[in-house]
């Protein structure tokens, strides 16, 4: 690869990638997510409409029942959620060992393959929508998974800038509500995604010019170069490059290096390690609990609203359009979390604390409200009050941006960086194995008729869970400044005996 000299035109690249990553995040990573959208469209296709029956309601007039039909949609989304997180272990993998051009390679083409399923699919093929929708979702995922080191690019905004590529992401739902509407002007659904599917030639490009064939390191070198231009760039691995480092220098390295107790430092930076830390425990379990009361919302959302609005067309199209554009605001959440995460870069370090504990530290206020969040959104999605559900819109993109925002930071900052992938990877992974409840949850929805009152009880009391994460990682903390006081102390006492002598 090539790249221009000149710190000038250095800083003009850098600003280039992380442009066209948040439009690359923005358009296209997270569209599966604006699943609601999507069915309203399908739904009028006649997707899936051999599952309506006849039936006769409570009154005993002659109606249609398409549960089954709302059954299979809903599948549909738990299958494409399930693979968008689950596949993401083995990508990390790819995305570690083989660099960001391999990875985007395989991104690009999921990603093309999916839409053009979707595009050449019709009512007599609904079942290519479990393939498709799930080919979508696992590209989308590897776009932001190799945008994210993006933020190594500009050191005292990292975890900021992390945090508004995850926005972008929950905000690229809104492109099926885009869709939705040209669907409603007379645009198909075919030419939609062949359109979609044509824009994976700004992916190549991007990959090609404005992307490094293996990782971006953290913190930058000084000779650090990557893309295409004048001169030969310098590749960097990840893992030598970490160890090749300043030991004395402890930025971008993770709470692991810094152990409680005393062990050799290469088993505690060890992959092992991190995944048998009770970081990684609580912190999967934070990430799982809310993920799963998020994906029930999403995947119900249609059945609830016909159910709050008495199957009234206009009305459940009305709260699918505010939902889809309340989507939208989730890149301009998700910067507020970056910048709690970061409010302390720009003061001087107090004495003795390590940068990486000050980062850690500075965590737990986000934790401790992305929790707070969930819990508050679960409480207003459980009444069964429709106007109420706008304001259970804003509190799920509010939270859905800090959570997975807060995710990929937190990861960044408790771990080495040359296991974010496989890291990343596995608690998205194990995650997604906790996301199939969701499916029980829809089949206990359905029998109890279809009301989700008591399922959303349950998601509510499980979201508690959450609070465990910030609070473990507030009492390591303050177990870390502890230690750090004994030791001074110590050394303060020893330098008083000696100085009597």
């Amino acid at each position: 690869m090539l790249a221009c000299k000149g710190s000038s035109g250095t800083g003009v690249r850098y600003k280039l990638t992380l442009a066209t990553g948040l439009l690359e995040c923005l358009c296209f990573a997270g569209v599966v997510f604006g699943w609601a959208s999507l069915v309203f469209v399908l739904k009028t296709d006649g997707y899936f409409s051999d599952l309506c029956i006849n039936a006769t309601d409570a009154s005993g007039e002659l109606g249609t029942d398409c549960s089954l039909q709302d059954e299979n949609f809903s599948l549909v989304f738990t299958v494409a959620s399930f693979m968008n997180n689950f596949l993401t272990l083995p990508n990390g993998f790819i995305y570690d060992h083989f660099g960001t051009m391999a990875t985007r390679f395989l991104a690009i083409i999921l990603y093309t393959t999916g839409t053009l399923i979707v595009a050449l699919s019709n009512k007599a093929l609904s079942i290519l929508l479990f393939p498709a929708l799930s080919f979508v979702a696992v590209g989308g995922i590897l776009f932001l998974m190799t945008n994210m080191q993006v933020g190594n690019l500009f050191g005292s905004h990292r975890s900021t800038i992390i945090t508004v590529y995850n926005g972008a992401f929950d905000s690229s739902s809104v492109i099926f509500l885009i869709i939705k509407v040209l669907y409603e002007r007379g645009v198909s659904l075919r030419s939609s995604f062949l359109f979609l599917s044509a824009c994976n030639l700004i992916h190549l490009l991007r990959t090609l010019f404005l992307m490094p064939k293996s990782h971006i390191p953290y913190p930058i070198p000084d000779d650090y170069k990557y893309g295409m231009s004048c001169a030969k760039s310098h590749s960097y691995n990840v893992e030598q490059y970490e160890a090749e480092r300043d030991p004395s220098s402890d930025r971008g390295r993770g709470v692991a290096d810094e152990p409680l107790e005393t062990t050799d430092n290469s088993e505690k930076d060890s992959f092992r390690s991190c995944v048998l830390s009770w970081f990684f425990l609580w912190h999967l379990i934070w990430l799982s609990v809310m993920q799963l009361r998020h994906y029930f919302f999403i995947g119900t959302l249609n059945p609830m609203l016909n159910r709050l609005a008495n199957q009234d067309p206009g009305t459940v199209s009305e709260y699918t359009n505010a939902f889809a554009f309340t989507q939208l605001c989730g890149v301009l959440c998700a910067p507020w979390n970056g910048l709690l995460m970061d409010r302390h870069k720009r003061k001087p370090l107090d004495p003795g604390v390590s940068e990486r504990e000050a980062d850690l530290r500075s965590s737990v206020l986000s934790l401790l409200l992305t929790s707070l969040q969930c819990l508050l959104f679960s409480i207003c999605a459980s009444i069964p009050f429709l106007p109420l559900q706008c304001g259970t819109f804003i509190l799920q993109v509010l939270n859905r941006s800090f959570l997975y925002g807060g995710n990929a930071a937190f990861i960044s900052i408790a771990f080495p960086a040359r296991h974010f992938g496989k890291l990343y990877g596995l608690v998205m992974s194990l995650s997604a194995v906790v996301s199939l409840l969701q499916y029980p949850c829809f089949a206990l929805n359905k029998v109890l008729g279809g009301d989700p009152f008591y399922v959303n009880i349950i998601l509510t009391v499980l979201t508690l869970l959450a609070f465990i994460h910030p609070v473990y990682v507030f009492l390591h903390c303050r177990e870390l400044a502890k230690q750090r006081e004994n030791s001074q102390s110590i050394l303060e006492a020893s330098i008083q005996e000696t100085s009597m002598y």
